[in-house]
């Protein structure tokens, strides 16, 4: 299985957003220019091993959780980013998100999508 790097460059772009951080401050924090910044969240670029761990660094993740959803038989695969929705939101909020997955997980699984 190939790296997924369009993942990858979602994590990225969801990860500086969380900073409330732009692609400059980035670019800047890990000397490298804007529009590289722009090309590995968009997966025109594929970044090194090396430019992820410097990103990780600065946006305060793993490298893990920049890699989350590349492996074939990952169990904790979207643990991580559903633990991060739910972080934030009352009870309330928690119980109707839980509410529209186990939905929406049965109509999948109802209608064969998987």
């Amino acid at each position: 299985m190939a790296v997924n790097f369009k993942i990858i460059g979602l994590r990225v772009k969801e990860a500086r957003l969380q900073k409330q951080m732009s692609q400059a401050v980035l670019a800047e924090r890990i000397d490298m220019s804007v529009t590289y910044i722009s090309h590995i969240e968009t997966a025109r670029k594929k970044a090194s091993l090396e430019t992820l761990v410097r990103i990780a660094n600065v946006l305060d993740v793993t490298v893990d959780h920049m890699l989350n959803g590349n492996q074939i038989s990952d169990p904790a695969e979207y643990r991580t980013d559903l633990a991060q929705l739910l972080d934030d939101c009352t009870n309330c909020e928690k119980r109707i998100i839980y509410e529209i997955a186990l939905s929406t997980k049965k109509s999948l699984r109802d209608n064969k999508w998987s």
